[in-house]
């Protein structure tokens, strides 16, 4: 992160409002759109690159899991990066680390080189989104922001809607290898379209970097995001001892760190955040929306494939439209939230949510495709609703000097309630089909007994995200449109 003189020319231009921002925004927002579709892209590929490199899925399992780890331990500090260094600088040692990432990984010759290419583009993922976020709160005026966010929603959900697609459509047709060439081109391009338009939109601090802070942040939410991610996986639990290690690793962490930040005059997180209460009701709102949404994406192929008897394409099929649909729908929430504020989106919203995730529980075999296409659309559509209302009404509350610590915290515990959410909701599931086969004395069930076990395990999970989705709807109640406070002193 080198400064050139280039930068240190443009550290002194700024551009708010008065200026035109689209250019900055289209940069950040391509940058953002590829960053997220890698996240997604290798998931239909693993079983490809366990043949070629003749590895296990325990170990395959790292170019996605450690992808979510470097990105959950990473995002905490981006708040420092933010004022450390101008936007231009972040922007490009960001898309640089991704497409030196993506060539690596195009190229690997083994396992290993894969990972680390992998993991490269992941310190990248890691810088652009809350930069991407960050920018929006400082050159978009508050009454505007809802549409501005609404793009960020269309790129976040669209691009890993699309992203098992693509990529089942490439290695059907040429190897995994390809999906990194496909890539590299758009990466490229948004680095060098980028290098040409980019300016800075605030001046740039030199605060203290707190090393033992930056420690603590790193075993804390790394190991809670690997924790949660590995109890999800295979026939791993929370008993597990290394799953229970890293768990107890990160909390006890993320204690002492929140404990180190009142003491520390910089923090490397700003904790005051959770002063403002429209941010921390956004915020357990979106944590839960989070899991919620979680719950469907992960349990529903399961389901579909092992209980309603959908084949995997069908099942692919099935998760695409609704994924589409929150995408388009994203930047019109945006325009009604700047017209209406919260309220009048977040408790439908919410209310359509916690409705359309009770009818899951009465989605038995033998129900037809559409219905539950339709279901996954509703539950998408209502998911658009809460998600970028509840962020920005959250984040439009904070003082400007909050904005990268809000965007910091709010990132980084979508990740963590991303990895509890996907580890939860299996653990249900796997509870309650075990629980089924048990209670009726089945040892080795027939395959009417493992589907019915299997929906009965599906149902309970269900039901815990109704509970959740329920909650969403008492919290929607409680919110009031933000209006933009000052910093809140000790």
């Amino acid at each position: 992160m080198a400064t050139t003189v280039q930068d240190n020319e443009a550290a002194s231009n700024t551009s708010t409002s008065e200026g035109n921002p689209i250019p900055l925004l289209a940069v950040l927002l391509s940058g953002a759109f590829v960053a997220i579709l890698s996240e997604t892209i290798l998931n239909v590929a693993l079983n490809a690159i366990m043949a070629d490199f003749g590895v296990a899925s325990s170990t395959v399992q790292w170019l996605v899991t450690g992808y979510m780890l470097v990105i959950g331990t990473l995002i905490p500090i981006s708040a420092y990066f933010m004022q450390r260094f101008t936007t231009r600088q972040l922007f490009i040692t960001a898309m640089s680390l991704f497409t030196i990432g993506t060539v690596i990984s195009g190229v690997s010759p083994v396992f290993a080189v894969l990972l680390i290419g992998r993991l490269t583009q992941a310190v990248g993922t890691a810088i652009m989104i809350p930069l991407l976020i960050n920018v929006i709160l400082t050159v978009i005026p508050i009454e505007r922001r809802g549409a501005a966010m609404g793009m960020v929603g269309l790129v976040i959900m669209f691009a890993p809607a699309i992203g098992p697609t693509v990529s089942g459509l490439i290695v059907e047709n040429f190897t995994w290898r390809w999906l990194f060439y496909f890539i590299l081109p758009i990466s490229l391009a948004s680095l060098l379209f980028g290098m040409k338009v980019l300016t800075n939109i605030s001046e740039t601090s030199k605060p203290k970097l707190d090393v033992i802070s930056f420690l603590l942040s790193m075993l804390g939410f790394g190991g809670i995001v690997y924790g949660f991610s590995a109890a999800g996986k295979g026939d791993a639990s929370f008993a597990d001892p290394l799953v229970f290690s890293f768990l107890l690793v990160g909390f006890i962490s993320l204690g002492l760190f929140s404990w180190r930040q009142l003491k520390l005059e910089t923090q490397l997180l700003d904790i005051r955040v959770f002063r403002y209460p429209m941010f921390l009701l956004g915020l357990v709102m979106i944590m839960l929306v989070m899991m919620t949404m979680f719950a469907m994406m992960l349990v529903l192929p399961i389901y579909m494939q092992g209980a309603l008897l959908f084949s995997a394409i069908t099942a692919g099929i099935v998760m695409l439209p609704g994924g589409l649909l929150n995408g388009a729908m994203s930047p019109i929430m945006g325009r009604l939230f700047d017209r209406f504020g919260p309220r009048p989106l977040l408790i439908p919203g919410t209310i359509i949510l916690a409705v359309i995730v009770f009818t899951y529980r009465y989605t038995l075999p033998g129900i037809p495709v559409w219905i539950v296409i339709v279901q996954q659309a509703i539950l998408m559509l209502a998911v658009a609703m809460i998600m970028m209302p509840a962020q920005t009404n959250g984040l439009n509350q904070l003082p400007q000097e909050l904005y990268p610590h809000g965007t910091a915290i709010m990132n980084t515990l979508m990740q963590v309630s991303g990895a509890i959410g996907a580890a939860l909701f299996i653990s249900v599931m796997e509870t309650g089909q075990q629980g089924y086969l048990d209670n009726n004395g089945i040892a080795n069930p027939t395959g009417e007994e493992a589907i019915a076990a299997l929906t009965f395990g599906s149902q309970q999970s269900f039901s815990t995200g109704f509970y959740m989705a329920l909650a969403t709807v008492v919290l929607a109640l409680l919110v009031r449109r933000s209006k933009q406070e000052t910093m809140k002193v000790n």
